[in-house]
């Protein structure tokens, strides 16, 4: 897959502000951002505002994004403010902008990490490695930089409803170390188009929310996601995924769709 010749999919400007590079573009108008490594770039301002203010490393535990609006590829800036803070829990919100008109909004959930071995455990069932699936482009269904920048291995059941795992080659920014966290958001939003159950020739599906609940911090360069769509018959669907890294279950994700028959 081409990732268009971009070094990364944000270039730094200023201490607010970002270039999109074409890596960016695409899902349903190549003119305008994919917005999954938007949703990167906001995990990545609001650890670098936390390490600003504090040094005891509080882990993104919760990550709900609302989408406003389409944003070109194009400068953007970004604003982080605390709305809650404390020494254990912190919820913490930050705006991506475009000419002065938010694109994205992103509140976070951050807490302090301890042990807690003792009585971890979980009933959600795991899925195949990703070595154990067949490589798969979506460039039938999807143009743009963004989704020819990843690489995919997906099983689908059926129409809605499937698995897959997803990896990129491209920093979220330029020259700039990211964490793992930030790293795995800006790939989340690949969840609503890689098991649709309907082309998206004929139907559009644009999710205007994204929720994320993470137990840890993600491992390996993998992304695991668990995924079935489902469409109400009132122009309203839900996209529910279970997260999975290297380790195992990771986490969940849920996105809200406004369902468009063309």
């Amino acid at each position: 897959m081409s990732d268009g010749g971009a070094a990364a999919y944000f270039e730094r400007l200023g201490e607010a502000r970002f270039r999109a590079t074409d890596a960016t573009s695409g899902a349903w108008r190549e003119d305008e951002q994919h917005i999954s490594p938007a949703l990167g770039l906001l995990a990545h301002v609001v650890e670098r505002d936390r390490d600003g203010r504090r040094s005891d490393g509080l882990v993104l535990a919760r990550l709900s994004y609302d989408i406003l609006g389409v944003v070109p590829v194009a400068e953007v800036e970004t604003s982080v403010r605390v709305l809650r803070p404390g020494r254990t829990i912190e919820l913490v919100e930050a705006t991506l902008s475009h000419a002065g008109r938010a694109v994205v909004v992103l509140r976070a959930w951050l807490l302090a990490t301890r042990d807690t071995a003792a009585v971890a455990g979980t009933s959600l069932p795991g899925i195949p490695p990703p070595e154990q699936l067949p490589e798969w482009s979506p460039a039938e269904y999807w143009p743009g930089g963004f989704i020819g920048s990843v690489h995919l291995r997906r099983h689908r059941e059926e129409a809605g409803r499937g698995w897959f795992w997803v990896r990129t080659d491209l920093p979220v920014l330029a020259g700039e170390p990211v964490s793992p966290t930030a790293r795995v958001a800006g790939l989340l939003d690949i969840a609503n188009g890689m098991t649709v159950r309907a082309d998206p020739a004929g139907v559009h599906f644009p999710n205007i929310d994204l929720t994320a609940h993470l137990l840890r911090v993600p491992e390996g360069e993998w992304l695991g996601i668990d995924s079935t769509q489902t469409f109400g018959d009132t122009g309203i669907g839900v996209t529910s995924s279970v997260l999975h890294d290297a380790r195992g279950p990771l986490g969940s994700l849920a996105q809200c769709l406004t369902v468009r028959p063309r």
